[in-house]
């Protein structure tokens, strides 16, 4: 009986603290999307470009700076 209650009590304490760690884990990342997003419309975005596509511009930049990086590692590594 004391161990069902136990058990019982401590499946309690888990969901209280799980639910919590969500809670604040959401917030957070939600901040923090709504502050990148900001900051992509204010520097980041050319003329008519929204957030979503100058975000998928960036990642396409960024892609390609990497794939120039990797090769150029490559050619070096020839020689």
């Amino acid at each position: 009986m004391a161990k069902s209650k136990l058990i019982k009590a401590n499946r309690k304490i888990s969901e209280k603290v799980v639910g919590g760690y969500k809670k604040v884990e959401n917030g957070v990342v939600g901040g923090f999307n709504k502050m990148t997003d900001k900051f992509v419309d204010n520097y980041l975005t050319k003329d008519g470009e929204s957030i979503a596509e100058a975000k998928e511009r960036l990642a396409a930049e960024q892609k390609a700076r990497e794939e120039k990086s990797r090769l150029d590692m490559e050619e070096r590594r020839r020689y």
